[in-house]
């Protein structure tokens, strides 16, 4: 009889420590003075300029060069609260350090904005306390759907104006992706909870968790209650491989997987010993590098298409290699092998040429890959069900908004994720930043 062969972390404690460490650790204030001083400062910089939040890298890296941590800090955290995330988690290589003017020199390496960024938010949470002061009480009160990075930083903007935020989320701790949907060792040490922590300081905040919007709760409940309403409700419904075997024991969407190992300790979560990805971005990256880390001998990244057209980044691609995951590329998968009602492998289709713009593989040249887990990580959607009914205008999947983040519906705002745009950390936090502005505006005008 075939036997799933899924257990929990075969790895000691001291190992799955070691492994879900911070992958990237901090400069020292040394080398951050070294790395600051190699900054040419430039007056209206290309790296500030690809910034979705438009922090002004070069003053806050100057700031660090003449040891002024508070003000780059400052620089850093008024355009982007959420700096010491971002600086973790986003493609810094193909946003501000990719426009770097060092790129072009006989050296051709760029400053490395996103641990300097790091470095002053660090120095900020541990050293300086919350460096903002909201303004006198406007009496106003604005509810906020999704307690996210868009949430987040919507709240944090409007306390700062004087407003009171309530946020509501279906999970027990805020954060969205940050505590949920990011491996382990990019966010490590519960440093998504120590910046919300520091992101509610400013006061005038409070989180309600365990409630979804749909079923505790409706926009109109909202509308009644609130003086605005922001939606920051991000992709929560995942796209299936639609195959006979996904309800298959060892068959799960990677960001279960993921958000079951940020939530547990890591020794009690199960992995195969064989574990095949399918998918092409980031999370599917996450998932696969995870699940090595967690003590699976051979892990299978499988993508469609070709690496130029993975969303996940050079630097992600190649440390999923570096971590031991082999990556197959041109492949569709047809099928998912079962024996005796056990989950044994998936089949493959070779790309077998193009036709109208679109890839045909081949029913004939297949290959296997035998598995005990099949982490499935094809795309995420927007889940819609909880404004269905609404007056709330969808197109192609996503919240319609306008230039001022309204939607259809009268007082209520959207960003992040769920509207249309790049699905970045970074920018669902300009979203949040720039809405409760054109909130607070609206609200003033009312007054």
């Amino acid at each position: 009889m075939h036997v799933l062969d899924l257990k929990n972390s075969r790895l000691t404690e001291e190992e799955l420590q070691k492994n879900f460490s911070d992958a990237h650790p901090p400069l020292t204030h040394e080398q951050a003075l070294v790395e600051a001083e190699r900054c040419f400062y430039c007056y209206d910089a290309p790296c500030t300029e690809a910034c979705p939040t438009s922090i002004d890298i070069p003053k806050f890296i100057h700031a660090i060069a003449t040891g002024n941590m508070q003000g780059s800090a400052h620089t850093i955290l008024e355009s982007n609260i959420l700096g010491g995330s971002c600086a973790r988690v986003c493609p810094t290589e193909i946003l501000c350090e990719q426009k770097c003017v060092h790129n072009v020199r006989e050296e051709g390496k760029p400053i490395r904005i996103g641990a300097l960024q790091r470095h002053a938010t660090d120095w900020q949470m541990e050293h300086g306390g919350q460096p903002f002061t909201r303004k006198p009480l406007t009496g106003r009160k604005i509810a906020i759907v999704g307690a996210g990075p868009a949430g987040l930083a919507c709240a944090h903007r409007l306390a700062m104006h004087g407003h009171d935020v309530v946020i509501f989320d279906k999970h027990d701790h805020p954060g969205g992706l940050n505590e949920y949907g990011v491996a382990a060792y990019k966010l490590a040490d519960d440093f998504a909870q120590k910046e919300v922590k520091f992101l509610f300081d400013i006061g005038g905040i409070s989180f309600v968790g365990g409630k979804t919007l749909g079923v505790d709760f409706t926009l109109g409940d909202l509308q009644r209650d609130y003086d605005a309403v922001f939606l920051s409700l991000g992709l929560a419904g995942v796209r299936q491989l639609e195959m006979e075997g996904e309800a298959l024991e060892g068959v799960q969407d990677a960001v279960s997987f993921i958000k079951t190992l940020r939530s547990n300790n890591k020794k009690d979560i199960p992995v195969g010993r064989r574990v095949v990805v399918i998918g092409g971005g980031n999370t599917a990256v996450d998932a696969a590098v995870q699940a090595r880390r967690l003590g699976a001998e051979d892990v299978t990244l499988v993508y469609r298409r070709g690496e130029e057209n993975m969303s996940a980044t050079v630097v992600e691609r190649e440390w999923a290699q570096t971590n031991g995951v082999t990556v197959r590329l041109w492949s569709a998968p047809t099928q998912i092998v079962q024996k005796d009602g056990v989950l044994a492998g998936v089949e493959f289709a070779k790309r077998h040429g193009n036709a109208d713009g679109k890839v045909i593989y081949s029913t004939e040249d297949t290959f296997f890959i035998p598995a005990d887990m099949l982490l499935k990580a094809v795309g995420q959607v927007f889940h819609h069900d909880p404004v269905s009914g609404e007056d709330i205008e969808i197109c192609n999947g996503r919240i319609v908004v306008d230039s001022f983040y309204r939607t259809s519906m009268q007082g209520v705002y959207a960003g992040g994720d769920c509207t249309a745009g790049e699905d970045l950390t970074v920018a669902a936090v300009r979203d949040g930043r720039d809405a409760a502005e054109a909130m607070n505006i609206a609200l003033q005008k009312d007054a």
